[in-house]
């Protein structure tokens, strides 16, 4: 098989993405309504997520998507088209179910990949990266959209996962393992039931609001108890490495107080 070939494969699936979403958006612009400045966004989006897709699956030496990583740029054009819709808000109201619609079947196909690779046997780091950028990415694009409402304290929900990697490369300790907690998923889920309900009016203003608060608290705990144990784990660290570093210093010879020798 030649280059050519498998550059051709490695690019079907991310090119398809870029079809997908911008006849999706075709779509809301023929019924909702768009406007430039979401087309420009939107299409950004799109073209962006192609070559990042192309570029990781090269670096992986993956010639096709697969099932999981196709389920997940599903969800990644959801995405691109409430990129686009909320854009658009900023200038007009938009149409709020439409963008409810997208954004519920993001989130439901959000545990759908991951079935499906393990499923199909197909679970990469790719795929793992993938599924969590497109799901961080929607929470901070939900957060601006709420921050007309609630104010722009709100874009710190969406904005943490960003400083945080912002953060890790001043400090490449923070780039470290973490152990599985399940309370971590917990409150990554949260962010996103929280955010839906609010941007769809579900509730009452002021208990929106205190959701919307208690969801970033609960945010500010998770990455800073996760930050501490990095820290600690840094710190221990240092101190097992810093003894191998260590040179021994060859002790001086004393000079000697024997008198020396007179010759005769």
């Amino acid at each position: 098989m030649s280059i050519d070939t498998m550059t051709a494969r490695t690019e079907r699936g991310p090119l398809a993405g870029v079809v997908v979403q911008l006849v999706l958006m075709a779509l809301l612009a023929a019924t909702t309504g768009l406007s430039l400045a979401g087309w420009l966004v939107g299409t950004a989006y799109a073209v962006a997520l192609c070559l990042l897709l192309r570029a990781g699956m090269r670096r992986a030496g993956m010639r096709v998507l697969g099932p999981a990583n196709a389920v997940t740029l599903g969800r990644a054009t959801l995405v691109g088209a409430v990129t686009a819709l909320v854009v658009t808000s900023f200038e007009r109201p938009v149409a709020l179910p439409a963008l409810v619609a997208l954004v519920g079947v993001a989130l439901a196909l959000d545990g759908v990949d991951g079935q499906v690779a393990r499923r199909t046997n197909s679970t990469t780091p790719l795929g793992a990266r993938f599924d969590m950028e497109i799901d961080a990415f929607l929470i901070l694009v939900l957060s601006v959209f709420i921050a007309g409402a609630f104010g722009w304290w709100t874009v710190a929900i969406g904005a943490f996962r960003y400083a945080f990697v912002a953060a890790s490369w001043a400090a490449p300790w923070l780039n470290g393992a973490l152990p599985p907690k399940f309370s971590r998923k917990v409150v990554a889920a949260a962010q996103g039931v929280v955010l839906v309900v609010a941007t769809a009016s579900l509730l009452p203003e002021p208990v929106a609001f205190v959701a919307l608060a208690g969801a970033l608290i609960s945010l500010t705990w998770s990455f800073g108890r996760d930050i501490a144990w990095l820290w600690r784990t840094e710190q221990a660290r240092r101190a097992a490495v810093a003894p191998a570093r260590r040179v021994p210093v060859a002790r001086r010879a004393r000079p000697s107080r024997r008198p020396a020798s007179v010759s005769a």
